[in-house]
């Protein structure tokens, strides 16, 4: 498969299931878990991603869809600019957004469907954004064709992601906090630690930076560039569509 590997997982079909289930286990603590065992480093990568793609939403009829939105946070940072649409296939992740929305009025709307089939017609978004859930799906280039199919031209794809950071000492270090802690962490505060350990093992398994953008290449996005974010932990890559 050219996606995620959960194990056991021996087609597309049964990885995105899998992941579905996993995901809807800990909707209720992902939240909490995310800022604890990032530091609170999240919201900073996701303010700093909606900083990269100003340009586009302050566009006065910008049309923005963030996928795979799980509880919403990175929608919800973009909605502080402008209404934003955003879509997951998991339905309790789904719960937990339309929840943050009324609390906060925030210009959102969300929808479930998966992010391989979204239901979007060809080239009517200027802007697509996914936030630790690219690596996720069970075929990446499918999901980069999708994305690529709903944009038009000058819009972009912005994917924020975990990554391996270049630096062999800090990443030995970062490498043993998320094999070893995170599980223990991240299970404990879920209830779930199988999910925990399917994450840290799925950022190993993911392509590069640089192998990434060359699939964004390949799916027909120009101008490439990604960045990477705290030592590279984390990657943002941006991909135009001219």
């Amino acid at each position: 498969m050219s996606g995620t590997t959960p194990e056991g997982a021996r087609s597309e079909q049964e990885a995105a299931s899998w992941v579905r289930g996993m995901f809807g286990r800990v909707a209720h603590r992902y939240d909490l878990a995310n800022h604890l065992l990032s530091f609170n480093l999240d919201r900073w990568w996701r303010a700093h991603t909606v900083r990269r793609v100003r340009s586009i939403l302050d566009r006065a009829d910008a049309r923005v869809l963030d996928i795979c939105c799980g509880t919403g946070d990175l929608m919800l940072a973009l909605a502080r600019r402008r209404a934003v649409m955003g879509s997951d296939f998991c339905h309790p992740m789904l719960v937990r957004a339309r929840e943050k929305i009324a609390r906060r009025g925030a210009p959102a709307a969300v929808f479930e469907s998966d992010a391989m089939r979204l239901p979007v017609r060809d080239g009517s978004l200027d802007l697509v954004t996914v936030a630790f859930g690219f690596r996720n799906l069970a075929n990446y280039e499918a999901g980069l064709a999708e994305m690529r199919r709903v944009l038009r031209p000058g819009g972009a794809a912005a994917i924020l992601e975990f990554s391996q950071p270049p630096n062999r000492a800090f990443a030995a270090v970062y490498n043993l906090y998320s094999r070893r802690v995170l599980p223990v962490i991240g299970g404990a505060l879920s209830g779930s630690r199988d999910a925990y350990r399917y994450l840290p093992e799925s950022v190993r398994k993911f392509p590069s930076a640089e192998e990434l953008a060359g699939k964004m290449r390949a799916a027909g996005f120009a101008k490439v560039e990604f960045e990477y974010l705290t030592g590279g932990i984390v990657a943002l890559h941006v991909g135009w569509v001219m």
